[in-house]
């Protein structure tokens, strides 16, 4: 007999589960595009070992809330809060730019933070602003930068460049971004033997002005295009920077259409990319509970 193994793993979590107190409350975020279910957790309930199978199932589109990732709030002594950041497929993500923004909205709105405030992740403490319904995120220092590297991609030589904006990304300019097969050569990218063991995002960008880029993104753990990625905005307007393409500040064009604009000063070869921001909207979309056959 055909068994549906999707069901079985979700009927597994819903037994794992069955001490959690149901209804959650959450709150659906979107940053940009890309799209969050926010919890607040400072009280913990879910069991650590259950994260990876509660966010994917809580992140499963039509069958659940649905999101590119789930935030949970969290208590910390050493600064206004902390965050566990988990992608759709259930890994943990060590930074994430546009989640972080919204996380910092949540924050505020909830009077877990001021308006200016601090916030660990795994990749370190993150300073934020709120700016009505914008944020403006201070993020980690620039790491591991590799420029002009020639990868086979689909099968073609191309020039990839790399740097860790608080993850790893891969960026590659391209004439015009709208026709760029972005799954093929994301996924190629991302699993590429280069990047191995981690894999990292891919980011396809193209100059549209000397301040102006539009930049798509292949997400690693959702393992798709998302509307919009903070930090390969970041990467993005950095390398652009880097290689004489553009000059600071840049407005980053998502594909969900919303600009982002990111901070950085013009780098040269004595003075390197220090202090970066991050700005833009973070929108609370919907308030709700997550009912127990959510998961």
């Amino acid at each position: 007999m055909h068994k549906n193994t999707s069901n079985l793993k979700r009927n597994n979590l819903k037994h794992k589960t069955g001490l959690m107190n149901f209804p959650i409350p959450f709150t659906k975020m979107s940053g940009s595009g890309n799209d969050f279910i926010v919890i607040d957790h400072r009280t913990p309930f879910i069991d650590r070992e259950q994260l990876a199978s509660f966010a994917k199932a809580v992140c499963q589109r039509k069958f659940s809330a649905g999101a590119d990732g789930l935030i949970l709030i969290e208590s910390c002594d050493e600064a206004d809060f902390a965050w566990t950041f988990l992608n759709a497929d259930g890994s943990v993500a060590e930074m994430c730019g546009n989640g972080a923004r919204c996380a910092a909205r949540f924050a505020y709105l909830n009077h877990i933070a001021p308006p200016s405030m601090r916030f660990k992740t795994l990749a370190g403490t993150i300073e934020a602003e709120i700016i009505e319904t914008n944020v403006k995120l201070k993020m980690t220092v620039p790491e591991n930068l590799e420029l002009g590297e020639i990868l086979t991609v689909d099968n073609e030589e191309k020039e990839v460049h790399s740097l860790n904006t608080g993850v790893p990304h891969a960026v590659l300019f391209t004439a015009d971004a709208s026709t760029t097969p972005i799954i093929d050569w994301g996924r190629a990218i991302r699993q590429h033997d280069h990047f191995q063991p981690a894999g990292t995002n891919a980011n396809f960008v193209q100059v549209l002005g000397p301040n102006d880029l539009h930049v798509r993104t292949y997400e690693r753990g959702v393992e798709d295009e998302t509307m919009a990625c903070g930090t390969g905005a970041v990467a993005a307007a950095i390398i652009a920077a880097l290689t004489g393409k553009v000059k600071p500040p840049v407005k980053v064009i998502t594909s969900g259409g919303e600009p982002l604009i990111i901070h950085f000063t013009d780098p040269t070869d004595e003075q390197p990319v220090t202090e970066v921001f991050l700005e833009g909207a973070a929108r609370v979309i919907y308030q709700g509970q997550l009912n127990e056959e959510a998961v």
